[in-house]
């Protein structure tokens, strides 16, 4: 998404790169009237631009204004600045202090010239959601080998009740759920949600309630 305001202020012609640029790297370029200049959606994360095209050196105030505010509403903001002569980039250096910025906070990115900087533009946007998807791939495979922990913990104490093998403990699992809640169940219950024998079923519920039962010794 592109700030209209921002466009307006900009030459045609760069404006036409942009497009070009955003569909050569599948990306749809929207004119809204945003806060930022620029909002890239990447991998379900929204990441938003500053980009001053145009640095005076009399007039920063604003700029570092601007991203002290837009900071406290985007979690991931960037400000990308056109600054192609040593003036202007002393200008930002000196400037930068004198507000007091918080480095990284947001990122400052100084670039060459205008062309240069949309494409750092891109390329952050693009990192930014690739790291987000690596992060999403991660947290849920830990999850998935939780969860695979998880059952094989459940199956072990499971068939330590005598006469239940792994089939029962599946079973058992997928109809009931938690060992807290096979604990609790009835006789009645196990065998109408499960395929276990009565026999089974009565081990079952004496294991969890019958302390002579738990507690007496086990002949393997």
């Amino acid at each position: 998404m592109m700030n209209t305001t921002w466009r307006d202020q900009q030459h045609p012609s760069f404006i036409s790169f942009i497009s070009s640029f955003l569909a050569a790297n599948s990306f749809r370029l929207n004119f809204v009237p945003i806060s930022p200049d620029f909002i890239f959606n990447c991998g379900g994360l929204s990441v938003a631009f500053i980009f001053v095209t145009k640095w005076d050196c009399g007039n920063v105030g604003t700029i570092f204004s601007r991203a002290k505010k837009l900071k406290a509403q985007f979690a991931h903001l960037y400000v990308t600045l056109n600054l192609p002569t040593r003036d202007q980039n002393d200008s930002f250096l000196c400037s930068y202090f004198k507000y007091e910025m918080q480095l990284g906070r947001p990122t400052f990115v100084p670039v060459q010239d205008i062309e240069m900087g949309f494409e750092k533009i891109v390329k952050i946007a693009h990192s930014c959601g690739v790291s987000k998807q690596q992060e999403v791939k991660s947290k849920l495979k830990a999850e998935r080998n939780q969860s695979v922990q998880e059952l094989e913990n459940f199956i072990r104490v499971v068939t330590s009740i005598p006469g239940i093998d792994n089939h029962d403990a599946n079973a058992l699992n997928q109809a009931i759920g938690s060992i807290e809640r096979i604990a609790k169940a009835s006789k009645e219950y196990i065998l109408e949600t499960t395929d276990l024998s009565a026999d089974k079923a009565e081990t079952i519920v004496r294991f969890f309630r019958d302390s002579k039962f738990y507690l007496c010794p086990k002949i393997i």
